[in-house]
């Protein structure tokens, strides 16, 4: 989420009736600058303009202020990666490629809510409403998996969906921590962040057994009916 300066000024300030926004982007701001773990409620007081005890109006303490930022990024983290998956159209090797980028596109254009997401410490069971808007965005990738495990070529192991899922997960978290961040490391990179993904992919895809290039069979797996998470039946 990007406001403009004169924006901030306008809605900072509980006499302006929107302290509640005015807290969010200022802590937003705030990790922007310092990371999740530098910055105190007081802070965050201090830069939306307010009393100290004003934040207490609308969050018990700093880690529920952080829990509704870490929330808000999942709900829009939830839907660039739905947009991305697109129902696996036109086809699942290509629908799961853009997947990867989004994610890698999240983490560069909207670092400080990556960083409350995953950064921040807080334990995502510890708020029913974290926990759910985190689910749902990792369902996409789940279901994303399921629909590629589907793929598996014949006489090969179906490989577990979570399994995938989990995997996959955790190599674009790496490559977005590490290289597609603008506070990441400056390492230089021989080829872009999405290629080094999708290289990875490939590389864990051979792994299992998968062919090189699967379009073809993904379009032909999806003119079948499907089942559960969209596996043909």
């Amino acid at each position: 989420m990007s406001w403009r300066k004169d924006q901030r000024r306008a809605e900072r300030g509980y006499h302006h009736g929107n302290l509640k926004e005015a807290l969010l982007q200022a802590a937003l701001d705030l990790i922007a600058q310092k990371g999740a773990a530098g910055f105190t409620f007081a802070d965050a007081a201090r830069m939306a303009g307010v009393s100290p005890a004003a934040p207490y109006r609308h969050f018990r303490d700093r880690d529920e202020l952080l829990s509704s930022i870490a929330q808000r990024g999942f709900e829009q983290f939830e839907a660039a990666l739905t947009a991305a998956w697109d129902d696996g159209r036109p086809d699942t090797i290509t629908a799961f490629e853009r997947v990867g980028k989004a994610y890698l596109a999240f983490a560069r254009e909207e670092p400080a809510f990556y960083s409350a997401m995953f950064e921040s410490g807080l334990p995502a069971d510890a708020d029913p409403a974290l926990l759910a808007a985190s689910e749902r965005a990792f369902g996409v990738l789940r279901a994303a998996a399921e629909r590629l495990a589907a793929l598996a070529p014949p006489g090969v192991p179906r490989p577990p969906a979570m399994m995938m899922a989990l995997h996959i997960w955790a190599m674009s978290h790496g490559i977005a921590s590490l290289f597609a961040r603008g506070d990441g490391a400056r390492r230089k990179l021989p080829m872009s962040p999405e290629e080094l993904l999708e290289a990875e992919v490939l590389i864990y895809l051979r792994g299992l057994g998968f062919q090189a290039d699967r379009r073809a069979e993904a379009a032909d797996a999806q003119e079948k009916p499907a089942g559960p998470w969209g596996k043909p039946k």
